[in-house]
């Protein structure tokens, strides 16, 4: 019996992700899943972030089943309305007009999976911000310096998106950039992965 871990897989297109699972020094492939991310009729975004990661996980698993799979997703929650992606530097200024003093909520789900180990495991860390009251003139200049696009929210906690911030409450800061690490070492000790 080897005493080698699994090879793991993040299923996932992010560099934010990839960056983050960097920490953990394992070595791991990425392959992007293909998944349709649109929300489902009434969904929550706490459902629709759960629901993505699993299904990351597990539409990358199908082919690769002697490996552990993790798949993450993040979905921005501003009083139970989804907000995902902006794409475009126009939404994404519309999106920061909208958060300005709000509390907002940053549903972070991530799920390991092996499916030659029968093994699944999920959790879903939520994340508490308050952004300052932003004028017009600093949301544009925010989004001039580092055209958050990919975001959800349209800020980068990691960056200068630090800078609209008032406060960040969560049990894992890492949750906020888009891969729960103390979740997902977890999950990964769970699944038989030797951190170190």
């Amino acid at each position: 019996m080897s005493n080698l871990s699994p090879q793991i897989i993040l299923a996932s297109t992010s560099a934010y992700r990839r960056g983050l699972l960097e920490r953990l020094r394992i070595p791991f492939d990425v392959i992007a899943p293909r998944v349709d991310e649109t929300p489902l009729a009434g969904e929550t975004p706490q459902t629709l972030a759960s629901r993505l990661a699993l299904a990351k996980a597990n539409a990358v698993a199908q082919d690769h089943l002697d490996s552990v799979v993790i798949g993450s997703d993040q979905v921005a929650n501003l009083r139970g309305e989804c907000l995902g992606k902006p794409g475009t530097h126009e939404n994404a200024f519309r999106q920061l007009q909208r958060l300005r003093a709000q509390e907002v909520f940053f549903e972070t789900a991530v799920a390991v999976i092996c499916l030659k180990k029968n093994f699944q495991a999920q959790e879903l860390v939520r994340i508490r911000v308050q952004f300052r009251d932003l004028t017009d003139d600093e949301i544009e200049g925010y989004l001039i310096a580092e055209k958050p696009y990919d975001c959800a929210g349209s800020a980068k906690s990691e960056g200068l998106g630090i800078s609209l911030l008032d406060v960040i409450e969560s049990n894992d800061p890492t949750a906020l950039i888009g891969l729960p690490l103390i979740a997902t070492s977890r999950m990964l000790r769970q699944a038989g992965v030797k951190l170190f």
